[in-house]
């Protein structure tokens, strides 16, 4: 139970990456694009939260 609560952001950004793969390969191009825009999105959320959690513990 661990490994997915530490690593869900990266497991949801490589199933992201290959339904936008899927989907750009399948001939949605557009929809492959704004798909694959997810993982960086999901990523970048996750540094952000990590950060937060970060302070909040140095404050206390």
């Amino acid at each position: 139970m661990n490994f997915l609560n530490k690593y869900y952001p990266l497991v949801l950004s490589f199933i992201a990456m290959l339904y936008s793969v899927i989907l750009w390969f399948s001939g949605d191009k557009d929809a492959g694009l704004y798909v694959g825009l997810l993982p960086i999105t999901i990523l970048a959320f996750t540094l952000v939260f990590a950060q937060i959690q970060n302070q909040h513990k140095g404050k206390k």
